[in-house]
């Protein structure tokens, strides 16, 4: 069932984070990468960034070109990976050499006319978009853009060029039969999408579990709605990962010379965010940056031995005022929802 969600917006901070390469400056910059930041409207580029001369734009959500009319210096738009259906408002562009729109929805394969606005244009991919199924589609796009040079990766050779403008006519005829009738199948498929969500919403007699289940085993159409869907989906169980995260690192630091404090860290967590330090004069223990046991210790009576029986590293240091502090490390199960059972770690002192 589709649900709408928050938009990523593109913000003057996150420029300014992907522009370290020019000081954080974005009014001189010439080169930007804004990919995979689930992006779902190209905006304030144009106005911010004027000296662009390459915008990677790839792996995001966004469904329309607009908003790059003022980049005139620009000379390269990566926008693969989108969700973009229409070639469109690039005429601004002055300076544009190469344009990416590999792995679309661009089904009005006419649109690309729009594009012989752009006279300097040498390069163009539309790799994995419905127009390059039409048949005719090379020859099409070929004898509208007399100024490409490379289409798809490979090069127009002169005597291409001469076949491709003869009878262009009936190909053009032959192409917008063909986007007549990818439309309507689009927009079965959009119709048919909504039935079932309604249908969804009245019965609602599935788990939460057996509809996920269902979700990613049944196939569908690659559109728009289905990347969108899968997407939002992706987001959610990242999302919940995220707080179990931060429910499992929730520590309490404090020492009990009566009980042994317990330290609860996953078996699979990134050795970077871990540092156990050992000195002559003390020993400290940090997790994510946070000292979780500081301790001065008697390094002469310092012991370290790996247990026969379990095959656990055991570290025996007494602390300086008679108490002593024994770290092991053991393994036990937790289960999830998808009963993949990862390995947790708990360290005792």
């Amino acid at each position: 069932m589709l649900k709408t969600k928050q938009k990523s917006l593109v913000t003057e901070e996150l420029i300014r984070r992907r522009a370290e390469h020019n000081d954080c400056e974005i009014l001189s910059l010439e080169e930007v990468s804004l990919h995979q930041q689930d992006i779902e409207r190209i905006e304030h580029v144009d106005r911010w960034c004027r000296e662009l001369r390459i915008l990677y734009l790839q792996n995001n959500l966004i469904p329309r070109i607009e908003n790059v009319g003022r980049l005139k210096k620009l000379e390269y738009l990566n926008l693969a990976l989108n969700n973009i259906q229409v070639i469109e408002n690039l005429e601004g562009c002055e300076s544009l050499r190469k344009l990416d729109l590999t792995v679309n929805f661009v089904g009005l394969l006419s649109s690309v006319e729009s594009l012989q606005h752009n006279a300097h244009l040498r390069e163009l991919f539309l790799v994995g978009n419905p127009c390059t199924e039409f048949q005719g589609y090379r020859q099409y796009v070929v004898a509208a853009l007399p100024q490409l040079k490379w289409l798809d990766g490979t090069e127009i050779s002169r005597s291409e060029r001469i076949r491709a403008s003869q009878g262009l006519e009936q190909v053009r005829r032959r192409v917008r039969e063909q986007e007549q009738e990818y439309l309507r199948r689009r927009e079965d498929g959009v119709i048919s999408i909504r039935r079932t969500d309604s249908q969804d919403d009245k019965e609602n007699l599935r788990s939460a579990e057996e509809e996920e289940q269902d979700f990613w085993h049944t196939p569908c159409s690659f559109t728009p709605e289905s990347r969108l869907e899968a997407h939002r989906r992706l987001e959610e169980e990242k999302n919940a990962n995220r707080n179990l995260t931060k429910k499992l690192f929730s520590f309490s630091f404090t020492v009990n010379l009566k009980e042994k404090p317990n330290i609860l860290t996953l078996l699979h967590m990134d050795t970077s965010l871990m540092d156990v330090d050992v000195q002559p004069t003390y020993a400290r223990v940090s997790v994510k940056g946070k000292v979780v046991l500081p301790a001065e210790v008697k390094p002469d009576s310092s012991t370290a031995r790996r247990s026969q029986t379990t095959g656990h590293l055991v570290l025996t240091m007494p602390r300086v005022g008679t108490l002593k502090y024994r770290f092991h490390m053991h393994v036990i199960n937790i289960k999830t929802k998808h009963d993949l059972s990862p390995r947790q770690t708990k360290t005792q002192i």
